[in-house]
Protein backbone atom coordinates (compact mmCIF):
# COMPACT_ATOMS: atom_id res chain seq x y z
CA UNK A 1 0.00 0.00 0.00
CA UNK A 2 2.87 2.59 1.08
CA UNK A 3 4.47 1.55 -2.73
CA UNK A 4 1.24 2.02 -4.01
CA UNK A 5 0.54 5.40 -2.71
CA UNK A 6 4.18 6.90 -3.14
CA UNK A 7 4.08 5.81 -7.13
CA UNK A 8 0.96 7.86 -7.17
CA UNK A 9 2.46 10.79 -5.53
CA UNK A 10 5.17 10.58 -7.70
CA UNK A 11 2.90 10.46 -10.76
CA UNK A 12 1.28 13.14 -9.84
CA UNK A 13 4.59 15.08 -9.49
CA UNK A 14 5.51 14.20 -12.60
CA UNK A 15 2.34 15.17 -14.00
CA UNK A 16 2.49 18.52 -12.69
CA UNK A 17 6.32 18.95 -13.94
CA UNK A 18 4.82 17.31 -17.64
CA UNK A 19 1.99 20.21 -17.86
CA UNK A 20 4.67 23.04 -16.98
CA UNK A 21 6.82 22.23 -20.41
CA UNK A 22 6.18 25.42 -22.84
CA UNK A 23 5.32 24.88 -26.59
CA UNK A 24 8.39 25.76 -29.06
CA UNK A 25 7.80 26.55 -32.87
CA UNK A 26 8.51 24.57 -35.41
CA UNK A 27 11.05 26.39 -38.92
CA UNK A 28 13.22 25.47 -41.44
CA UNK A 29 16.40 27.52 -41.96
CA UNK A 30 17.81 27.23 -45.24
CA UNK A 31 21.62 28.43 -45.50
CA UNK A 32 22.56 28.00 -49.58
CA UNK A 33 24.99 26.34 -50.74
CA UNK A 34 27.99 28.41 -48.21
CA UNK A 35 29.68 29.91 -51.39
CA UNK A 36 29.37 33.41 -50.30
CA UNK A 37 26.35 36.05 -51.21
CA UNK A 38 24.43 33.18 -49.44
CA UNK A 39 20.71 33.84 -49.06
CA UNK A 40 18.90 32.97 -45.85
CA UNK A 41 15.17 31.74 -45.56
CA UNK A 42 13.29 31.04 -42.75
CA UNK A 43 10.04 29.60 -42.85
CA UNK A 44 7.52 28.14 -40.53
CA UNK A 45 7.17 24.17 -40.17
CA UNK A 46 4.65 22.23 -41.82
CA UNK A 47 1.25 23.96 -41.05
CA UNK A 48 3.06 26.06 -38.07
CA UNK A 49 2.40 30.34 -38.16
CA UNK A 50 5.41 32.66 -38.84
CA UNK A 51 8.22 32.53 -36.23
CA UNK A 52 7.66 35.14 -33.49
CA UNK A 53 10.17 36.05 -30.81
CA UNK A 54 11.03 33.12 -28.55
CA UNK A 55 12.20 29.35 -28.48
CA UNK A 56 12.38 27.25 -31.82
CA UNK A 57 13.37 23.93 -33.05
CA UNK A 58 15.00 24.84 -36.87
CA UNK A 59 15.55 22.75 -39.03
CA UNK A 60 19.17 24.03 -40.56
CA UNK A 61 19.29 23.34 -44.34
CA UNK A 62 22.36 23.88 -47.12
CA UNK A 63 21.19 23.76 -50.70
CA UNK A 64 18.23 22.56 -49.62
CA UNK A 65 19.54 19.30 -47.55
CA UNK A 66 18.92 18.90 -44.16
CA UNK A 67 22.39 19.19 -41.90
CA UNK A 68 21.12 19.48 -38.74
CA UNK A 69 18.57 21.03 -35.80
CA UNK A 70 19.32 23.37 -33.24
CA UNK A 71 17.19 25.58 -30.60
CA UNK A 72 17.57 29.14 -31.12
CA UNK A 73 15.37 32.23 -29.32
CA UNK A 74 14.36 34.93 -30.97
CA UNK A 75 14.61 37.96 -29.18
CA UNK A 76 11.84 40.55 -28.95
CA UNK A 77 12.36 42.98 -31.97
CA UNK A 78 15.10 40.88 -34.00
CA UNK A 79 14.73 39.58 -37.52
CA UNK A 80 14.18 36.15 -36.71
CA UNK A 81 15.66 34.64 -39.65
CA UNK A 82 18.99 37.11 -39.25
CA UNK A 83 19.04 35.85 -35.33
CA UNK A 84 18.35 32.09 -36.08
CA UNK A 85 21.20 32.27 -38.77
CA UNK A 86 23.33 33.62 -36.83
CA UNK A 87 23.62 30.64 -34.28
CA UNK A 88 23.26 28.06 -37.49
CA UNK A 89 26.60 29.51 -38.43
CA UNK A 90 28.65 28.62 -36.03
CA UNK A 91 27.46 25.24 -35.77
CA UNK A 92 27.13 24.34 -39.49
CA UNK A 93 30.41 25.13 -41.44
CA UNK A 94 29.54 25.94 -45.25
CA UNK A 95 30.79 22.84 -47.34
CA UNK A 96 32.84 22.51 -50.13
CA UNK A 97 30.59 20.59 -51.82
CA UNK A 98 26.94 19.50 -51.88
CA UNK A 99 26.04 16.44 -53.34
CA UNK A 100 25.09 13.44 -51.08
CA UNK A 101 27.39 10.53 -50.00
CA UNK A 102 26.09 7.12 -51.68
CA UNK A 103 25.97 4.00 -50.05
CA UNK A 104 29.13 2.19 -49.54
CA UNK A 105 28.80 -1.76 -48.87
CA UNK A 106 30.93 -0.93 -45.45
CA UNK A 107 29.48 1.32 -42.82
CA UNK A 108 31.26 4.93 -43.25
CA UNK A 109 32.92 6.77 -40.73
CA UNK A 110 31.57 7.26 -37.17
CA UNK A 111 30.73 11.53 -37.12
CA UNK A 112 33.04 12.99 -33.97
CA UNK A 113 30.86 13.45 -31.01
CA UNK A 114 32.00 16.86 -30.34
CA UNK A 115 29.87 18.54 -33.14
CA UNK A 116 26.36 18.24 -33.00
CA UNK A 117 26.22 18.38 -36.66
CA UNK A 118 28.43 16.61 -39.51
CA UNK A 119 31.12 18.81 -40.60
CA UNK A 120 32.19 18.16 -44.32
CA UNK A 121 34.04 14.79 -45.74
CA UNK A 122 37.73 15.40 -46.57
CA UNK A 123 38.60 15.41 -50.06
CA UNK A 124 40.02 11.49 -49.70
CA UNK A 125 36.39 10.70 -49.13
CA UNK A 126 34.19 12.31 -51.39
CA UNK A 127 32.80 10.19 -53.59
CA UNK A 128 34.09 10.53 -57.07
CA UNK A 129 31.88 12.22 -59.86
CA UNK A 130 30.23 14.23 -57.52
CA UNK A 131 27.37 16.23 -59.04
CA UNK A 132 25.67 13.16 -60.89
CA UNK A 133 23.21 10.65 -58.91
CA UNK A 134 21.26 7.60 -60.13
CA UNK A 135 17.84 7.21 -61.58
CA UNK A 136 15.85 5.88 -58.87
CA UNK A 137 13.77 3.71 -59.34
CA UNK A 138 10.39 3.32 -60.09
CA UNK A 139 8.10 3.25 -56.30
CA UNK A 140 5.11 2.43 -54.56
CA UNK A 141 3.78 4.47 -51.44
CA UNK A 142 1.86 2.62 -49.36
CA UNK A 143 -0.24 4.41 -46.48
CA UNK A 144 -1.82 2.61 -43.99
CA UNK A 145 -4.56 4.38 -42.31
CA UNK A 146 -8.42 3.57 -40.10
CA UNK A 147 -11.14 6.86 -39.71
CA UNK A 148 -8.47 9.47 -39.97
CA UNK A 149 -9.73 11.05 -43.61
CA UNK A 150 -8.46 14.73 -42.38
CA UNK A 151 -5.00 13.66 -41.43
CA UNK A 152 -4.64 11.28 -44.91
CA UNK A 153 -5.93 14.10 -46.96
CA UNK A 154 -2.77 16.33 -45.28
CA UNK A 155 -0.35 13.30 -46.03
CA UNK A 156 -1.73 12.32 -49.77
CA UNK A 157 -1.78 16.18 -50.32
CA UNK A 158 2.11 16.01 -49.72
CA UNK A 159 3.30 12.39 -51.00
CA UNK A 160 1.42 13.74 -54.71
CA UNK A 161 3.80 16.69 -54.81
CA UNK A 162 6.52 14.27 -54.71
CA UNK A 163 9.65 15.03 -57.02
CA UNK A 164 10.48 11.36 -58.13
CA UNK A 165 10.23 10.40 -61.68
CA UNK A 166 7.99 7.29 -61.31
CA UNK A 167 5.53 6.57 -58.39
CA UNK A 168 2.44 5.63 -57.34
CA UNK A 169 0.32 6.27 -54.15
CA UNK A 170 -2.01 3.32 -52.69
CA UNK A 171 -4.19 3.63 -49.59
CA UNK A 172 -5.21 0.51 -47.40
CA UNK A 173 -8.50 1.41 -45.64
CA UNK A 174 -7.48 -0.79 -42.37
CA UNK A 175 -10.60 -2.51 -41.09
CA UNK A 176 -12.46 0.65 -41.78
CA UNK A 177 -16.08 0.99 -40.27
CA UNK A 178 -17.48 4.46 -42.24
CA UNK A 179 -17.07 4.96 -46.18
CA UNK A 180 -14.93 7.85 -45.35
CA UNK A 181 -11.72 7.06 -45.98
CA UNK A 182 -12.84 5.74 -49.67
CA UNK A 183 -14.62 8.73 -50.26
CA UNK A 184 -12.50 11.02 -49.80
CA UNK A 185 -9.77 8.69 -51.92
CA UNK A 186 -12.48 9.37 -54.94
CA UNK A 187 -13.82 12.36 -54.67
CA UNK A 188 -10.37 14.29 -53.65
CA UNK A 189 -7.89 12.06 -55.55
CA UNK A 190 -9.77 9.91 -57.67
CA UNK A 191 -7.12 7.89 -60.34
CA UNK A 192 -3.85 9.57 -58.44
CA UNK A 193 -3.86 7.31 -55.79
CA UNK A 194 -5.46 3.72 -55.78
CA UNK A 195 -7.67 2.58 -52.87
CA UNK A 196 -7.34 -0.91 -51.51
CA UNK A 197 -9.87 -1.99 -48.61
CA UNK A 198 -8.19 -4.79 -45.79
CA UNK A 199 -10.56 -5.69 -43.30
CA UNK A 200 -8.74 -7.44 -40.87
CA UNK A 201 -7.19 -4.77 -38.09
CA UNK A 202 -3.36 -4.35 -37.85
CA UNK A 203 -0.65 -2.21 -39.27
CA UNK A 204 1.32 -5.19 -40.61
CA UNK A 205 -1.77 -7.00 -42.16
CA UNK A 206 -2.54 -3.42 -44.19
CA UNK A 207 1.45 -3.26 -44.80
CA UNK A 208 1.14 -6.62 -46.62
CA UNK A 209 -2.09 -5.78 -48.26
CA UNK A 210 -0.48 -2.61 -49.91
CA UNK A 211 2.72 -5.01 -50.72
CA UNK A 212 0.63 -7.79 -52.97
CA UNK A 213 -1.01 -4.44 -54.86
CA UNK A 214 2.37 -2.33 -55.49
CA UNK A 215 4.35 -2.29 -58.75
CA UNK A 216 6.89 -0.72 -58.12
CA UNK A 217 10.48 -1.91 -57.88
CA UNK A 218 10.66 -0.33 -54.40
CA UNK A 219 7.74 -0.09 -51.89
CA UNK A 220 7.91 2.96 -49.67
CA UNK A 221 5.86 3.29 -46.39
CA UNK A 222 5.26 5.85 -44.68
CA UNK A 223 2.00 7.13 -42.18
CA UNK A 224 -1.11 9.28 -42.41
CA UNK A 225 -0.37 11.80 -39.58
CA UNK A 226 3.03 13.01 -41.71
CA UNK A 227 3.92 15.43 -44.18
CA UNK A 228 6.65 14.24 -46.61
CA UNK A 229 9.69 16.51 -47.68
CA UNK A 230 8.88 16.91 -51.57
CA UNK A 231 12.39 15.34 -52.05
CA UNK A 232 11.68 12.45 -49.33
CA UNK A 233 10.79 9.66 -51.78
CA UNK A 234 13.60 9.89 -54.63
CA UNK A 235 16.29 10.47 -51.62
CA UNK A 236 14.86 7.32 -50.16
CA UNK A 237 14.61 5.37 -53.65
CA UNK A 238 17.59 6.37 -54.87
CA UNK A 239 20.01 4.29 -52.74
CA UNK A 240 18.66 1.49 -54.32
CA UNK A 241 19.46 1.91 -57.51
CA UNK A 242 23.35 2.83 -56.54
CA UNK A 243 23.31 -0.36 -54.15
CA UNK A 244 22.57 -3.84 -55.52
CA UNK A 245 22.99 -5.46 -52.60
CA UNK A 246 20.60 -2.91 -50.36
CA UNK A 247 16.97 -3.89 -49.04
CA UNK A 248 16.08 -1.46 -46.87
CA UNK A 249 16.29 2.38 -46.58
CA UNK A 250 15.02 4.72 -43.88
CA UNK A 251 14.76 8.23 -43.43
CA UNK A 252 14.78 11.34 -41.22
CA UNK A 253 11.61 11.86 -39.25
CA UNK A 254 10.84 15.48 -37.55
CA UNK A 255 8.32 16.70 -35.22
CA UNK A 256 6.15 18.97 -37.67
CA UNK A 257 4.69 20.49 -34.24
CA UNK A 258 5.61 21.04 -30.77
CA UNK A 259 2.82 22.95 -29.59
CA UNK A 260 1.92 20.56 -26.52
CA UNK A 261 4.08 18.83 -23.34
CA UNK A 262 3.68 15.53 -25.08
CA UNK A 263 5.46 16.32 -28.16
CA UNK A 264 8.35 18.74 -26.67
CA UNK A 265 9.10 15.97 -24.23
CA UNK A 266 9.24 13.08 -27.05
CA UNK A 267 10.89 15.37 -28.90
CA UNK A 268 13.80 16.31 -26.14
CA UNK A 269 14.18 12.30 -25.73
CA UNK A 270 15.45 12.24 -29.46
CA UNK A 271 11.75 11.38 -30.98
CA UNK A 272 12.10 9.58 -34.37
CA UNK A 273 15.12 11.20 -35.61
CA UNK A 274 18.25 9.18 -36.52
CA UNK A 275 21.07 11.68 -36.15
CA UNK A 276 21.68 13.07 -39.92
CA UNK A 277 25.02 11.61 -40.74
CA UNK A 278 24.28 8.68 -43.65
CA UNK A 279 25.02 5.66 -42.56
CA UNK A 280 24.78 2.04 -44.34
CA UNK A 281 24.15 -0.83 -41.50
CA UNK A 282 25.70 -4.38 -43.24
CA UNK A 283 25.37 -8.12 -42.19
CA UNK A 284 28.77 -8.67 -43.58
CA UNK A 285 30.55 -6.05 -41.59
CA UNK A 286 29.01 -5.83 -37.85
CA UNK A 287 29.14 -2.07 -36.49
CA UNK A 288 31.63 -1.86 -33.51
CA UNK A 289 29.44 -0.87 -30.23
CA UNK A 290 26.31 -2.42 -31.21
CA UNK A 291 26.73 -5.74 -29.87
CA UNK A 292 23.02 -6.95 -30.40
CA UNK A 293 23.47 -6.39 -34.00
CA UNK A 294 21.32 -6.73 -36.12
CA UNK A 295 18.65 -7.30 -33.41
CA UNK A 296 18.37 -3.55 -32.29
CA UNK A 297 16.73 -2.81 -35.03
CA UNK A 298 15.34 0.90 -33.06
CA UNK A 299 18.56 2.44 -33.84
CA UNK A 300 17.82 1.74 -37.96
CA UNK A 301 14.93 3.89 -38.54
CA UNK A 302 11.05 3.96 -38.09
CA UNK A 303 8.05 2.58 -40.38
CA UNK A 304 6.79 6.50 -40.98
CA UNK A 305 9.52 6.74 -43.00
CA UNK A 306 10.97 3.49 -44.87
CA UNK A 307 11.21 1.61 -48.11
CA UNK A 308 11.78 -1.70 -49.08
CA UNK A 309 13.14 -3.04 -52.74
CA UNK A 310 9.59 -4.75 -53.64
CA UNK A 311 11.47 -8.29 -54.43
CA UNK A 312 13.53 -8.87 -50.82
CA UNK A 313 10.01 -7.81 -48.85
CA UNK A 314 7.77 -10.39 -50.98
CA UNK A 315 10.75 -12.56 -50.53
CA UNK A 316 10.80 -12.96 -47.11
CA UNK A 317 7.52 -13.09 -46.85
CA UNK A 318 6.11 -9.28 -46.05
CA UNK A 319 5.90 -7.94 -42.76
CA UNK A 320 4.41 -10.76 -39.43
CA UNK A 321 0.60 -10.14 -39.44
CA UNK A 322 0.56 -10.82 -35.81
CA UNK A 323 3.37 -7.49 -35.02
CA UNK A 324 1.73 -3.74 -35.18
CA UNK A 325 -0.62 -1.30 -34.66
CA UNK A 326 -4.15 -2.60 -33.81
CA UNK A 327 -3.19 -6.43 -32.89
CA UNK A 328 -2.58 -7.29 -29.16
CA UNK A 329 1.40 -7.40 -30.13
CA UNK A 330 0.95 -3.21 -30.30
CA UNK A 331 3.85 -3.00 -32.49
CA UNK A 332 6.96 -3.76 -33.72
CA UNK A 333 5.45 -4.48 -37.73
CA UNK A 334 8.60 -2.56 -38.91
CA UNK A 335 11.70 -3.54 -36.68
CA UNK A 336 10.94 -7.24 -37.76
CA UNK A 337 10.60 -6.20 -41.42
CA UNK A 338 14.43 -4.42 -40.78
CA UNK A 339 15.81 -7.66 -39.09
CA UNK A 340 14.49 -10.07 -41.47
CA UNK A 341 16.10 -8.42 -44.24
CA UNK A 342 19.34 -7.73 -42.74
CA UNK A 343 19.24 -11.41 -41.35
CA UNK A 344 18.83 -12.61 -44.89
CA UNK A 345 22.01 -10.57 -46.09
CA UNK A 346 21.16 -7.95 -47.12
CA UNK A 347 22.04 -4.16 -46.19
CA UNK A 348 19.92 -1.21 -44.93
CA UNK A 349 20.72 2.31 -45.56
CA UNK A 350 19.97 5.32 -43.48
CA UNK A 351 19.69 9.09 -45.24
CA UNK A 352 18.56 12.23 -43.34
CA UNK A 353 18.27 14.09 -46.82
CA UNK A 354 14.52 12.04 -47.06
CA UNK A 355 12.60 13.34 -44.54
CA UNK A 356 9.20 13.25 -43.11
CA UNK A 357 7.34 15.73 -40.77
CA UNK A 358 5.82 13.79 -37.84
CA UNK A 359 2.50 14.79 -35.66
CA UNK A 360 3.48 13.31 -33.01
CA UNK A 361 0.70 12.51 -30.26
CA UNK A 362 -0.51 15.27 -27.81
CA UNK A 363 -1.30 14.26 -24.48
CA UNK A 364 -0.02 12.81 -21.21
CA UNK A 365 -2.73 10.15 -21.61
CA UNK A 366 -1.11 9.13 -25.27
CA UNK A 367 2.32 9.10 -24.31
CA UNK A 368 1.37 5.87 -21.84
CA UNK A 369 0.14 4.84 -24.27
CA UNK A 370 2.35 5.33 -26.54
CA UNK A 371 5.42 3.84 -23.81
CA UNK A 372 3.72 0.84 -23.01
CA UNK A 373 3.29 0.08 -26.88
CA UNK A 374 6.91 0.81 -27.47
CA UNK A 375 7.74 -1.99 -24.77
CA UNK A 376 5.42 -4.36 -25.80
CA UNK A 377 6.68 -3.98 -29.51
CA UNK A 378 9.99 -4.47 -29.00
CA UNK A 379 9.63 -8.34 -27.78
CA UNK A 380 6.89 -8.30 -30.04
CA UNK A 381 9.08 -8.04 -32.32
CA UNK A 382 11.84 -10.19 -31.04
CA UNK A 383 9.43 -13.02 -30.23
CA UNK A 384 8.52 -12.74 -33.95
CA UNK A 385 11.98 -13.09 -35.17
CA UNK A 386 12.41 -16.06 -33.52
CA UNK A 387 9.23 -17.75 -34.38
CA UNK A 388 10.10 -17.49 -37.85
CA UNK A 389 13.58 -17.44 -37.99
CA UNK A 390 14.37 -20.13 -35.34
CA UNK A 391 17.81 -20.63 -36.65
CA UNK A 392 18.56 -16.75 -35.30
CA UNK A 393 18.17 -17.98 -31.57
CA UNK A 394 21.69 -19.01 -30.86
CA UNK A 395 23.16 -15.70 -32.56
CA UNK A 396 20.56 -13.91 -30.40
CA UNK A 397 21.57 -15.67 -27.35
CA UNK A 398 25.46 -15.39 -27.94
CA UNK A 399 24.69 -11.94 -28.01
CA UNK A 400 22.37 -11.12 -25.41
CA UNK A 401 24.79 -11.08 -22.59
CA UNK A 402 27.03 -7.78 -24.38
CA UNK A 403 23.63 -6.76 -25.43
CA UNK A 404 22.20 -6.38 -21.94
CA UNK A 405 25.42 -5.06 -20.47
CA UNK A 406 25.43 -2.41 -22.95
CA UNK A 407 21.74 -1.52 -22.17
CA UNK A 408 22.82 -1.08 -18.59
CA UNK A 409 25.35 1.87 -19.65
CA UNK A 410 22.76 3.36 -21.64
CA UNK A 411 20.12 3.97 -19.30
CA UNK A 412 22.66 4.64 -16.29
CA UNK A 413 23.83 8.00 -18.49
CA UNK A 414 19.95 8.56 -19.14
CA UNK A 415 19.09 8.88 -16.14
CA UNK A 416 22.07 10.54 -14.74
CA UNK A 417 21.30 13.22 -17.57
CA UNK A 418 17.94 14.00 -16.44
CA UNK A 419 19.35 16.00 -13.14
CA UNK A 420 21.28 18.31 -14.55
CA UNK A 421 20.78 22.22 -14.57
CA UNK A 422 19.47 21.98 -18.33
CA UNK A 423 16.36 19.68 -16.66
CA UNK A 424 12.96 22.45 -17.95
CA UNK A 425 14.13 23.84 -21.16
CA UNK A 426 13.32 22.95 -24.53
CA UNK A 427 14.88 20.83 -26.45
CA UNK A 428 17.38 21.35 -28.55
CA UNK A 429 19.50 18.92 -30.88
CA UNK A 430 18.08 15.57 -30.76
CA UNK A 431 18.38 13.04 -27.42
CA UNK A 432 19.96 16.14 -25.38
CA UNK A 433 17.04 14.52 -22.56
CA UNK A 434 16.76 18.36 -21.40
CA UNK A 435 13.46 17.25 -19.82
CA UNK A 436 13.93 14.44 -17.26
CA UNK A 437 11.34 11.59 -18.60
CA UNK A 438 9.09 10.40 -15.99
CA UNK A 439 9.66 7.54 -14.61
CA UNK A 440 5.78 6.68 -14.59
CA UNK A 441 6.69 6.18 -18.31
CA UNK A 442 9.97 4.38 -18.18
CA UNK A 443 7.68 1.90 -15.88
CA UNK A 444 5.10 1.49 -18.71
CA UNK A 445 7.77 0.62 -21.23
CA UNK A 446 9.39 -2.25 -18.84
CA UNK A 447 5.77 -3.53 -18.36
CA UNK A 448 5.00 -3.54 -22.30
CA UNK A 449 8.55 -5.76 -22.38
CA UNK A 450 7.14 -8.03 -20.13
CA UNK A 451 3.99 -8.41 -22.24
CA UNK A 452 5.35 -7.93 -25.36
CA UNK A 453 5.79 -11.74 -25.99
CA UNK A 454 2.17 -12.89 -24.41
CA UNK A 455 0.52 -9.87 -26.78
CA UNK A 456 2.35 -11.46 -29.84
CA UNK A 457 1.29 -15.03 -29.56
CA UNK A 458 -2.71 -13.54 -28.60
CA UNK A 459 -1.81 -11.29 -31.44
CA UNK A 460 -1.21 -15.20 -33.86
CA UNK A 461 -4.03 -17.00 -32.20
CA UNK A 462 -6.35 -14.18 -32.39
CA UNK A 463 -5.43 -14.07 -36.57
CA UNK A 464 -5.87 -18.06 -36.85
CA UNK A 465 -9.59 -17.51 -35.46
CA UNK A 466 -10.71 -14.77 -37.98
CA UNK A 467 -8.76 -16.93 -41.16
CA UNK A 468 -10.76 -20.22 -39.64
CA UNK A 469 -14.13 -17.96 -39.74
CA UNK A 470 -13.58 -16.15 -43.10
CA UNK A 471 -13.25 -19.69 -44.74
Amino acid sequence: MFGTARARQETEREIAEFLGIEPVQVAELELGDGDGGEEVSLRPGPGSPPVTPGEVFVLVRRAGRPVGTLLGRVPEGADPAEALAGLARDLVPPPSFSPPRPPSPSPPRPPSRSSPLPLPLPPDERPSGAGSSPVPPSASIVVATRERAGQLARALDSLLAQDHPDYEVVVVDNAPVTDETRELVERKYGERVRYVREPVPGLAVAHNRGLTAVRGEVVAFTDDDVVADPRWLAELTTPFAADPGLGCATGLILPARLRTPAQVLLESHGGFAKGFTPRTYDPADPPAGEPLFPFTAGRFGSGAGMAFRTAVLRGIGGFDPATGAGTRARGGDDLYGFVRVLADGHRLHYTPSALVWHHHRETWRDLETQAFGYGAGLTAYLTAVLVNRPALLPAFLSRLPGGLAHARALTAVRDASGDGEEAGRAPGGHDDRSHPWPRRLSRLQRRGMLYGPLGYLRARRALRTVRLGSR
